[in-house]
């Protein structure tokens, strides 16, 4: 039954079921993004922090390793000595982990912006589940988290391998060489293994971004069934309406002002109002094509000049055509004399200029 719904899912989500799902909490995650920053952060603190820590941590310890048999075996000079471990210790420790906790943050937050929901706190029979949980682990689900798993660490070990087998020879050498030596070169060639390894994650990371947003459309997917409940709920939102409403009347200005230059002539108030007609020879009536007040009246004025169409002042006529005649309708019978006159006019000034261009 399960995949018989699944199957039904073949629409593509929209807008409302998608921030539906983002307040439950159900939001593209991809793990690789967050383990990227994580060891960008853990490079940035080797780079940064590493000496100093080491240097300082160094001090302290060094009784222990060089002298042991100078310590003096008092309590209070072991509870001095320890203390003073403990403060080198959690100053050595405090910042790198502040950059590696914010870079663990900073991961996550990229991704999505903070979800707060009580609905991953509620208790589901199915987490503790046995047969839910074989399978998670088992299901395709679980089996691609393996395979991803797997591919992932045969291509970090390569890199690791490749970059360190060429420093084999030195690196057995390492253990010959003193702490003032030994740090330096452990800072570098962690930090190159680190480069290597962060440059493969970065490959690593975007296709697995990729691939989890496209598996959490999937997820999102609707039936037929399911948008048109949607749309008939949407209906009945005063908001919804309001918006939609909105988006009409906008579409149909555009409408509008793409017939604005097919007009024969733009009648005006002169600033308020403005009204567009159409004629050609065979139609029954002039036809509006655009109408408007003030701001749309402007808009129209201003596409007809840009393509030339005639703009005659006629207050009275410009009101009366407005508040009579909807878009796309023929003029009424008592306002056939008027505009008569004026498309007659601007028949004559055509031809006029015509026979002025030919001389």
């Amino acid at each position: 039954m399960a995949e018989q719904d699944d199957s039904e899912k073949t629409e593509e989500p929209t807008q409302r079921k998608l921030e539906e799902a983002q307040k439950k909490g159900d939001v593209v995650k991809s793990q690789e993004i967050s383990t990227w920053f994580v060891m960008t952060g853990a490079a940035v603190a080797i780079a940064l922090l590493a000496p100093t820590s080491a240097s300082s941590l160094a001090g302290s310890l060094r009784i222990f390793l060089a002298q042991p048999d100078a310590i003096p075996m008092d309590a209070e000079h072991l509870r001095r000595i320890w203390l003073g471990v403990g403060r080198d210790a959690f100053g050595a420790v405090i910042a790198p982990l502040g950059i590696l906790v914010g870079a663990a943050l900073f991961g996550h937050l990229i991704q999505h912006a903070p979800v707060f929901t009580a609905e991953s706190m509620k208790p589901k029979l199915s987490k503790i589940s046995p047969k839910e949980g074989m399978k998670r682990l088992f299901g395709p689900k679980g089996l691609m988290n393996l395979a991803k798993g797997v591919v992932k660490l045969a291509v970090v070990g390569t890199v690791c391998f490749l970059i360190v087998w060429p420093e084999r020879d030195q690196l057995s050498l390492m253990m010959t060489w003193d702490v003032a030596q030994l740090l330096p070169m452990v800072q570098a060639m962690t930090l190159k293994v680190f480069a290597g390894v962060i440059a493969v994650m970065t490959i690593v990371a975007a296709l697995d971004y990729l691939f989890e947003r496209l598996q959490w459309m999937k997820k999102q997917r609707m039936s037929v069934q399911e948008v048109k409940d949607e749309y008939k709920q949407m209906e009945g939102d005063p908001t919804v309406k309001a918006k939609l409403r909105q988006i009409r009347v906008e579409r149909g200005r555009k409408r509008m002002m793409a017939a604005v230059p097919t007009a024969t002539v733009i009648i005006t108030n002169p600033t308020h109002y403005a009204v567009a007609l159409k004629y050609e020879q065979g139609m029954g009536a002039p036809v509006v094509v655009a109408k408007g007040v003030d701001a749309v009246a402007f808009r129209i004025r201003e596409v007809g000049q840009e393509h030339d169409i005639p703009i005659i002042e006629n207050p009275p006529l410009a009101r009366a055509l407005h508040a009579t005649v909807q878009i796309d309708e023929e003029i009424k019978p008592e306002h056939y004399k008027a505009v008569a006159e004026v498309i007659g006019y601007v028949m004559r000034l055509k031809a006029k200029m015509s026979r002025s261009g030919r001389r």
